[in-house]
């Protein structure tokens, strides 16, 4: 059954069609509502320059669109920013404010662009602020579990494979190799970084314009690198960017996983080693001596829901033919949903790592015998039995084995990253480099932004 036909920017449409193909971008588009000011700011400023006449837009016109779009920019900032059903999306809803302010001026400005290449900027300068959030997170859950490792350098802890006990390691071990494991996930997420700071501005559908539009300066006025160049490509790597993102978050999401996962199983009763602050559990409606480690548990989730917007988009682009399709539009919400989610799980887990406790003496308690065969394989190769022989011999001879001193076993691994071989300095330096690299990062692009605004 059709509908009445609603009047919008670009013709008219069937009311429930456009609702249906509007679909979440009426919510979702209003996270990208500052990205959009901004990628517009650019523009209006572009086409003043251009060695047209007459202008299409005077540097006095382009003041007056800029000055509009940061009045836009602000009320998106306070919440009170509205896109409605007949704009479609956050891009003809910002062009209707500028024109119901500066009448036909604000219709100039969507000269030389299609939404196809205004889309695709805005959700790299979203991005973009995003990543280097993320990033920032990153390096405080880094630091986070060096500090928990510096605090216990030279405690004991039984190292397990299989989830069985296996050989000693400490808690500064553990520590550090998840911080590890989080540093190079950072390094994925700036690859990612690296990718997301191109400009598509100016590719309009993929196929550019027949003006005399200034792309590079459109790129440097948003404090991009540089320009993606083929303008086909400028459109074409949409969705393809965004699972890129979305599979580096994805690495990040599954360290977070294992941590909580090792979390969880270090402070059940059974084990008692760590002891996780109360604030980040919850209790049960019937059972008063419950406090639940709902935090870990929904990290662990979390995980998996961002593998699968990672599996959506990918699966939502991989049949697409080259061009602009609308498929896209479905691939907005995992992405955003990826970034909001992973950078709450970051944050969640930094501060619950922060307040880890441990204790010294179930840690020690839990070493036997068992946990030292290899040490003493290995101490029988010192005396010059072949390897191969000792291990036979150890293992014919379990039984026989008798604890020992964790702290000294663990003392006894200098070699490069060994239990007492830890560069921990080495990993607080990396972690330095990298917010010093952020804070660069930020600072270079907020004098662009206050440049163009000003």
């Amino acid at each position: 059954m059709s509908t009445s036909p609603q009047r919008t920017t670009v013709g008219n449409i069937d009311e429930e069609i456009l609702l249906f193909t509007a679909g979440k971008d009426l919510v979702l588009d209003l996270q990208l509502a500052e990205a959009d000011c901004i990628g517009s700011a650019a523009h209006a400023r572009m086409l003043s320059t251009m060695p047209v006449q007459p202008p299409v837009l005077t540097s006095e016109e382009a003041d007056a669109l800029i000055a509009e779009l940061a009045k836009i920019r602000d009320l998106a900032r306070a919440g009170q920013f509205e896109i409605r059903p007949e704009d479609q999306d956050v891009h003809l809803a910002v062009e209707r404010n500028l024109t119901e302010k500066l009448g036909d001026l604000g219709k100039k400005i969507h000269t030389g662009r299609s939404r196809n290449d205004q889309v695709a900027v805005d959700l790299r300068l979203f991005a973009r602020d995003r990543l280097l959030d993320l990033m920032e997170d990153s390096a405080s859950l880094a630091s986070a579990l060096i500090g928990f490792a510096e605090k216990h350098p030279e405690l004991p802890l039984v190292g397990r494979t299989h989830m069985q006990p296996a050989m000693p390691s400490s808690v500064a071990l553990w520590a550090s190799a998840y911080a590890e494991a989080v540093l190079e996930d950072l390094s994925s997420l700036k690859h990612a970084f690296t990718l997301n700071n191109k400009c598509p501005l100016g590719a309009a559908a993929g196929y550019g314009v027949p003006i005399p539009i200034d792309r590079q300066l459109s790129s440097d006025l948003l404090g991009f690198a540089k320009p993606l160049h083929n303008v086909a490509h400028a459109i074409q790597a949409r969705g393809k960017l965004e699972y890129q993102i979305l599979q580096a978050m994805g690495q990040l999401m599954i360290t977070l996983s294992r941590i909580s996962q090792d979390l969880m199983i270090f402070t059940l009763p059974e084990f008692g080693y760590f002891r996780i602050p109360k604030a980040f559990g919850t209790g049960s409606s019937i059972m008063p001596n419950k406090n639940n480690p709902d935090v870990l548990e929904l990290i662990r989730s979390k995980c998996a829901l961002v593998l699968g917007y990672s599996s959506a988009v990918g699966h939502i682009l991989h049949a697409a033919p080259g061009g602009y399709n609308r498929d896209l539009q479905d691939a907005k919400e995992p992405f955003l949903e990826g970034l909001a989610t992973t950078s709450a799980s970051t944050r969640i887990l930094a501060r619950c790592v922060e307040g880890l406790e441990v204790n010294p003496e179930r840690l020690r308690g839990a070493f036997d015998g068992g946990v030292f065969a290899t040490d003493a394989a290995l101490a029988l190769v010192a005396e010059g039995m072949p390897f191969r022989d000792a291990y036979h011999h150890i293992k014919d001879h379990l039984a026989d084995l008798e604890n020992e001193d964790p702290d000294a076993a663990i003392a006894r691994k200098t070699h490069l990253g060994g239990t007492n071989g830890l560069d921990l300095p080495g990993y607080r330096a990396e972690i330095d480099t990298q917010i010093d690299w952020i804070a660069e990062c930020r600072k270079r692009l907020a004098d662009k932004l206050n440049a163009l605004f000003s």
